[in-house]
């Protein structure tokens, strides 16, 4: 079968690719090893020095103080993960920041379904708010990070956002049994997909940033109208019983049945439709692995 090389090329050369993909992008840069890519974003758009123009994209072959959502440490070993960061302008009203989260899931997945044969599409499907699944096995985890722009402190909608996501191209069994669920990587999707497209380490990067370019122009050109049937495509809940917990406690139970246009996810429970902002989904997966014909 034809797939996508299952080692990191180098940094530098990993770089060019994706300058020549990426020319609407005015900072294309990728380095072996850094602390965090979104922290080096998020401190060069406040930066009153740094460079000014976006959109950014920052990789490394290595995070050593990656991070996930709630605080998480991102695990990763150099060469088992695809980690990246790009920073964008976007122009909302403050109230609306929190929606950009569930909008860089939704087009993230979008984005990555195009690389994949049409019958196996279904299989990569966004849980709530932005992580990537795999036949119900977490294949990524996305991080956005939200600043105001150090170019314009008089606009009350200018902001910065950084979002960051996690592939894990390796390692699924190995981070299966340390954290004690189920993890999925690309080179199982590689296994499951016999008729995949040969796809370079750099066509699965651009493929997603520029997905998220083009959700941030759209946004700040229409807002979120169409949030809510994106997500429907790619909902990973839909239907399914969901806990909602906040350091160990349940908040909410009940069905979970798709988000609003602020990006809330929308669960079902005896007392009526909750609209959720904050809080960790806990689902017992249902999603079998079937052959596809």
């Amino acid at each position: 079968m034809s797939t996508v090389s299952q080692s990191l090329i180098s940094a530098g050369r990993l770089a060019s690719q994706l300058q020549q993909a990426l020319s609407l992008f005015n900072h294309v840069e990728w380095v072996e090893s850094t602390s965090s890519t979104n922290a080096d974003l998020i401190q060069r758009a406040r930066s009153q020095t740094g460079q000014l123009m976006r959109p950014w994209l920052l990789g490394a072959h290595l995070q050593t103080e990656g991070r996930g959502r709630a605080g998480r440490t991102w695990q990763n070993r150099a060469g088992a993960h695809l980690m990246f960061s790009c920073a964008f302008d976007v122009f909302v009203p403050s109230r609306s920041l929190a929606t950009l989260s569930p909008l860089a899931g939704i087009a993230a997945c979008e984005g990555l379904r195009q690389l994949l044969p049409t019958q196996h599409q279904q299989a990569l499907t966004l849980k709530w708010p932005n992580d990537l699944l795999w036949y119900g096995a977490k294949l990524a985890g996305i991080l956005t990070e939200v600043t105001r722009a150090s170019t314009a402190p008089g606009s009350t909608d200018h902001h910065v956002i950084v979002i960051g996501i996690g592939i894990n191209l390796d390692d699924a069994r190995a981070l299966s049994q340390s954290l004690n669920r189920q993890i999925a990587d690309w080179r199982g999707v590689c296994d499951d997909c016999p008729d995949i497209q040969a796809h370079r380490h750099a066509d699965i990067v651009a493929q997603i940033a520029k997905a998220w370019y083009e959700a941030m122009n759209q946004t700040t050109a229409f807002g979120f109208q169409d949030l809510a049937p994106r997500y429907a495509k790619v909902d990973a809940l839909a239907g399914q019983h969901v806990c909602i917990l906040d350091n160990g406690k349940t908040l909410h139970s009940g069905t979970a049945c798709g988000i609003n246009e602020q990006g809330q996810l929308l669960v079902r429970t005896l007392h009526g439709v909750e609209a959720i902002s904050v809080g960790e989904v806990s689902v017992r997966p249902t999603q079998q692995r079937q052959p596809i014909s």
